[in-house]
């Protein structure tokens, strides 16, 4: 059984902190949030597979590296 959603038509977001590292960024998906999955990518790579995460260990993530 494949997990992972079809990302074909999807936007992608990318970090608030790659500003000025030359495209080097972390992506991901807000529009599968509700879905509870949560798709990241590396922006240098979009061709690549992109990794799914679960909504809370996304938002904890996101909070830890906030601190």
């Amino acid at each position: 059984m494949n997990t992972t959603p079809d990302l074909t038509p999807t936007t992608w977001k990318k970090s608030t902190y790659c500003e000025g590292n030359g495209g080097e960024c972390l992506e991901w998906a807000p529009a599968y949030a509700p879905s509870g999955t949560i798709p990241v990518r590396d922006s240098k790579r979009p061709d690549k597979r992109a990794l799914t995460f679960p909504a809370p260990a996304w938002s904890a993530f996101v909070a830890g590296i906030q601190e």
